[in-house]
């Protein structure tokens, strides 16, 4: 099949899905993308349109339209019915603005959640990131629905529902070199790789850390995931209270420098409310990181439930003692297969999972049609 890949919104973990799948596909994939330069809202508003322009402007027609949850797809299918006509359109959820988690002090504008709806109403398929991401926008459309004064429509759930599907995000990782055996006589390397924001929690983390410095605990650190503001007063304290230990602050200067710096790694932790997959997780469990994660959204997904135990904790509050306990595990839990974890997420694996599920849309929406 010919597959247009239309990313409204293309940088992050969006590009490296659309990338990693053009490059692993047996169809041929187009990608016809817009930058992140206007800030997720614009690109939901507006992307659509410019889409529809750049669309109109190409010669060939696709077998099939693979979008994201960044893209009002009802406005895009208006804008091109008579160019593309019954063309199939899948919009892929990396995340949604209806259970996105909100900073204490903002309110939810439910414009871009009606979006995210009507985006999966008007298309042929859905596919979810994960089954716990499926779970929770489904579970989560009735209520926003029954907020409106009439005409509920709740039986559009059920539509959604039965088009519905997950497949996670695929991983480019290269063969990495086996880890060198780990001295557990010297201090454990404790690895943070997420973004420093508040849907990450980072004062979680850094209080478990204040935890191991009164117990006597020595660590090392090594801190690496976006700073949307790196002068940010919390930020900057931390990173100075912290500075003997850390081994790196900040954003890797390179895809390679950053899986070097995850192989240094022992412990990898999160205390994450919002992580409608976990691809950084994952990617420290390829490097043969130990992973600590609360017992909620897909972490549980991600770890054999014999080890639950041992790698999630129930409570933000529960992280200290949980780090703690790890790390008097540590040369245990670090003799256990950590890689393993990860190799399904492969491109390799999932790129033929990936062309099953897309190569079947375009006669199952002609039978719908």
């Amino acid at each position: 099949m010919h597959i247009w890949w239309l990313d409204p919104f293309h940088g992050g973990s969006h590009a490296a899905v659309a990338a990693g799948y053009a490059a692993y596909s047996a169809h041929h994939v187009t990608l016809i993308t817009l930058s992140q330069a206007g800030g997720w809202r614009w690109r939901m508003r507006g992307g659509a349109v410019t889409l529809a322009r750049q669309v109109a402007e190409r010669r060939d027609l696709p077998d099939l339209i693979v979008t994201t949850d960044m893209l009002d797809v009802a406005t895009f299918r208006a804008l091109t019915l008579r160019q593309l006509g019954n063309v199939p359109i899948v919009v892929y959820f990396h995340e949604n603005q209806l259970t996105y988690p909100l900073p204490p002090e903002r309110k939810r504008d439910y414009t871009f959640a009606w979006m995210n709806f009507t985006s999966a109403l008007a298309a042929d398929a859905v596919i979810f990131n994960s089954a716990f991401h499926q779970r929770d926008f489904l579970a989560a459309l009735p209520a926003m629905l029954r907020r409106y004064h009439d005409y509920h429509e709740l039986q559009t759930v059920e539509q959604i529902a039965a088009k519905a599907q997950v497949l996670p995000p695929g991983l480019d990782l290269p063969s990495l070199a086996p880890r060198p055996p780990r001295d557990c006589a010297a201090p454990p390397v404790i690895l943070w790789n997420a973004r420093w924001e508040y849907d990450k929690q980072p004062q979680v983390v850094m209080a478990a850390l204040e935890y191991l410095a009164t117990r006597g605990i020595d660590f090392r650190l090594i801190v690496t995931g976006e700073h949307i503001d790196p002068t940010a007063p919390d930020l900057v304290a931390a990173r100075e209270r912290w500075a003997k230990q850390t081994i790196h602050w900040g954003y890797a200067a390179s895809r390679a420098a950053y899986l070097s710096l995850l192989q240094q790694a022992d412990i990898v932790v999160s205390a994450a409310i919002q992580e409608y997959f976990g691809v950084a997780i994952v990617e420290a469990m390829a490097c043969g990181c130990i992973p600590l994660l609360p017992a909620r959204l897909n972490y549980p997904d991600l770890i054999p439930p014999a080890w639950h135990n041992d790698c999630l904790y129930a409570r933000d509050e529960d992280l200290p003692a949980a780090l703690e306990r790890l790390i008097a595990r540590w040369p245990e839990l670090a003799r256990r297969d950590w890689p393993s974890l990860a190799a399904p997420y492969r491109w390799e694996t999932l790129a033929p999972r990936y062309d099953a599920v897309l190569a079947a849309i375009p006669a199952k929406a002609g039978k719908r049609g």
